[in-house]
Formats: C-alpha cells, sequence, structure tokens
C-alpha cells in the first residue's frame, strides 16, 4: 500500500496527487469554460443534459483537490467526474471548478484561503444564475470535504439556494488540519506574520506550502454557524470509518443541530475517501442514490 492510499484510506484529503481522465456520458455534452473573479479566471467543467433549463449542481473539491477529484479505481473517472455524469444520466447540469490556485485556475497554490474558495464558490453560484440556460433553473451545491466547508459558506451568503449536499465536510478546521499538519507547525503558523510561508509534510510524505493566513482562518470560520445561516434543504453524508472528520455519528449530528431547516444525515460504513481505491461500488450503491434522491425532490 502506498503512502498516499493508506492517508487517503485513513480519511486525509489530498486528491490531487492521483489525476482523473475526463470521460463523457453519451447523454450528455460536457465543456471547459473560464469564469472570472477579479483579474483571475476560474477554470470548470459544465456537464449538462439533453433537456432545456435543467436544474444545475454547482461541485466544489477537497484541500490540494481539483475538480475531478480523486480517480476511481476500475474507471477512467475521478470521484466527482464520476458523480456529474450520473448526475447528467438523471437530468441534473453541473459546474464543478478548479479554485484559485488549484487545477488550472488561475492563482497560486500558496495563496490559497477559505474565505478565497468561499468567494469562488460564490462566484460560481453567481455565474449560473447569469446564464440564459439556466434561467428559472433550480440550483443545487455539492461540496466535499474542505469543500463542504466553503459550502456552508457559501450557502450562508446566498440563502436561496434550493439544495445542499455536503460529502464528509470539514467541520472544525482547527481539529482536522491540526491532524494532518501536527501542532508545532499549527503554532508556528497561527503565531506567524500572514504573509509568511509555512511549510508542512502531508501524511503521505508530500510538502506543501502556504501563507500563515491559510492556518489564521481557522479559528474564525465555522461551518456550523455557516449553516445556522442558511435554512434550504441540507443533506449532511459522513462516513462512519472517516478517520479525519471525527468522531462520527457526532459531528454529522452537530450539523442537524445548528441548522434550522429540512434536513438529512446519511452515515455510511466508508472512510473519508468513498471507497475509491477500492472501485465505484460504494459511490454507485449508496453515495450516488443519496445525492439524487435529494436532489430530485428538491431541484
Amino acid at each position: 500500500m502506498t503512502l498516499l492510499k493508506k492517508a487517503i484510506e485513513l480519511g486525509i484529503i489530498g486528491s490531487c496527487f492521483m489525476g482523473a481522465v475526463l470521460t463523457q456520458g453519451a447523454s450528455a455534452e460536457e465543456r471547459t469554460l473560464t469564469i472570472p473573479a477579479g483579474n483571475q479566471n476560474i477554470v470548470a467543467t459544465l456537464e449538462t443534459p439533453e433537456k432545456a433549463n435543467p436544474p444545475i449542481v454547482v461541485m466544489l473539491h477537497g484541500f490540494t483537490g481539483y475538480r475531478d477529484e480523486l480517480s476511481v479505481s476500475g474507471t477512467d473517472e475521478g470521484v466527482f467526474s464520476r458523480i456529474a455524469r450520473q448526475l447528467a444520466e438523471a437530468g441534473f447540469a453541473s459546474l464543478r471548478i478548479d479554485f484559485r490556485g488549484s487545477g488550472e485556475s488561475d492563482g497560486k497554490w500558496e495563496d490559497t484561503t477559505f474565505s478565497g474558495q468561499i468567494s469562488d464558490a460564490v462566484t460560481a453560484i453567481d455565474w449560473v444564475k447569469s446564464q440564459e440556460e439556466f434561467a428559472g433553473s433550480k440550483v443545487g451545491v455539492i461540496g466535499w470535504s474542505q469543500g463542504g466547508l466553503v459550502a456552508s459558506h457559501a450557502a450562508a451568503e446566498r440563502p436561496d439556494l434550493d439544495a445542499v449536499v455536503l460529502m464528509a465536510p470539514a467541520t472544525i478546521p482547527l481539529s482536522t488540519y491540526g491532524q494532518i499538519f501536527g501542532a508545532p507547525l499549527m503554532e508556528k503558523a497561527l503565531a506567524a506574520d500572514p504573509e509568511e510561508l509555512i511549510t508542512g509534510t502531508l501524511p503521505w510524505g508530500v510538502d506543501t506550502t502556504l501563507k500563515a493566513r491559510f492556518y489564521q482562518e481557522m479559528p474564525l470560520t465555522s461551518p456550523l454557524a455557516a449553516a445556522a445561516n442558511y435554512d434550504g434543504p441540507l443533506l449532511v453524508i459522513m462516513g462512519l470509518k472517516d478517520a479525519l472528520i471525527t468522531p462520527q455519528p457526532a459531528v454529522g449530528e452537530a450539523w442537524l443541530k445548528y441548522h434550522q431547516g429540512e434536513e438529512k444525515l446519511v452515515t455510511l460504513e466508508t472512510g473519508h475517501a468513498w471507497g475509491a481505491f477500492d472501485g465505484p461500488a460504494m459511490i454507485d450503491e449508496q453515495v450516488m442514490p443519496a445525492i439524487l434522491g435529494w436532489f430530485e425532490e428538491r431541484l
């Protein structure tokens, strides 16, 4: 077992190091496009079904990830590109983005912050709503891991979203990233100048460099508080074997305590990667039915 595989099976995020090959379903059209974000561009993949004015889902990737997400063993798809294809087959359009500094989007990885990614997510949602082909369409969001943290804040800023799905969302940032980077690095980063470059070693042996302000936003960022400002339909999917978003199911239940509105918690016997290293079974047989069931009734 490689260090990377072991890390993700234990619940550690870092999917951009396992690239996915993009595929296109027979019943869907897929386009790569750019969305202006200030003086930079966000690169995204828009996948649309063969129907007019479909509902659309904005998809937000995890820490160190990119828009197709972690490769699914035995397939030529990533977790997000596979989900997008199955959404299209069910009649939903989707827009999966690379946050600035990640994937093909403009910007530097070292400038990544929660607030920057939240801004990117809101920009993507507003872009969707401005497009004639989605005029009158209902809009949902899916966020995985750090993308779930981002999705909760985007929903607080755009509370008219019609439905939100959080897949193993980062819920208590200081706890999650403390496990990834360790207490000494966290203490150093929290005390540093915001522009200081901090290099940490991820659990699978890869170094990553971020400015100290990435860490300094952690005590100021509360996904649960954000959820309290969104009263639309919220589905939270948690893996009971997730070693990073812990303890379960208590962390999943916390989302329902703070969110006021239609809500549901689904817990599955899996880890943070949804069984992707073993193949698509968990995604196809348990994750996607939960997501499709949620969206089909609300979008």
